[in-house]
C-alpha cells in the first residue's frame, strides 16, 4: 500500500502547484495522502515560493473542507448508525456545537486526520461559515509554518520536520486548549459575577 500512496505521490508532484491544489483540495475530504507531502517538496525546490505555495495549500484544504461537510451531511449519519447507537452521536453532536472551531483549528494543523472532522461537522449541522473560517486559521499555521521553516532552515527543514513536526504541534494543540479553558472560565465568571 505505501508503494501506492508514493507512487500517487511522485505522480501529483508533477502537476505541481495544480496537484498540490487537487491534494489539498481532496484531502479535507476523503483523500488519504495529506498536502504536506507535495506541499514540502515544491517548496524546498522553490524557497521563494513557498509562502505562495502554502496560501494555495491553505485555501484549497479550507475549501475542500465544504466537501467533507457535504459528505457528513448527506452520508454520516447513515454511516454512523451502523457502528454506533443514536445517544452515542447526539453526544458526540453536542460536543460538537460546543467546541467545534477548536475542533476544527486543532485538526486543522495537527496530524489528526482532518477529514474526519469536517465529515463530522456536516453530520453535526456546524455552520459552513465557522467552518472555513477555523480550517483557513487551523490550515493556514499548518502549512505557513512549514513554509516559514523550509525558508529558514532551507534543505535542513525537510529533516526537522519529519522529526519534529508532530510534537510542535501537538504543543501548540495543548497551549490552545488551556487559552480556550482560561477564556471559557474567564467568560463563565463574568456572566456569573
Amino acid at each position: 500500500m505505501s508503494e501506492l500512496i508514493h507512487l500517487v505521490e511522485e505522480w501529483l508532484l508533477e502537476y505541481g502547484v495544480w496537484g498540490l491544489i487537487v491534494v489539498s483540495f481532496a484531502e479535507s475530504s476523503f483523500f488519504p495522502i495529506p498536502p504536506d507531502f507535495i506541499l514540502i517538496p515544491l517548496s524546498l525546490a522553490n524557497p521563494d515560493r513557498a509562502f505562495l505555495y502554502a496560501a494555495f495549500t491553505t485555501l484549497a484544504s479550507a475549501l475542500g473542507a465544504f466537501l467533507g461537510w457535504y459528505i457528513g451531511k448527506k452520508l454520516g449519519r447513515p454511516v454512523l448508525r451502523y457502528f454506533i447507537s443514536e445517544e452515542r452521536i447526539e453526544k458526540v453532536e453536542n460536543l460538537f456545537s460546543k467546541y467545534g472551531p477548536l475542533a476544527i483549528l486543532i485538526a486543522g494543523f495537527t496530524p489528526i486526520p482532518y477529514k474526519v472532522f469536517t465529515v463530522f461537522a456536516g453530520v453535526s449541522n456546524l455552520s459552513l461559515g465557522v467552518l472555513f473560517l477555523w480550517s483557513l486559521i487551523g490550515r493556514g499555521i499548518r502549512f505557513f509554518l512549514e513554509a516559514a521553516l523550509i525558508v529558514f532552515l532551507g534543505a535542513e527543514a525537510e529533516a526537522f520536520i519529519s522529526e519534529n513536526f508532530t510534537v510542535v504541534t501537538l504543543v501548540v494543540a495543548i497551549v490552545l486548549i488551556v487559552v480556550w479553558g482560561i477564556y471559557k472560565f474567564v467568560q463563565k465568571k463574568q456572566h456569573t459575577a
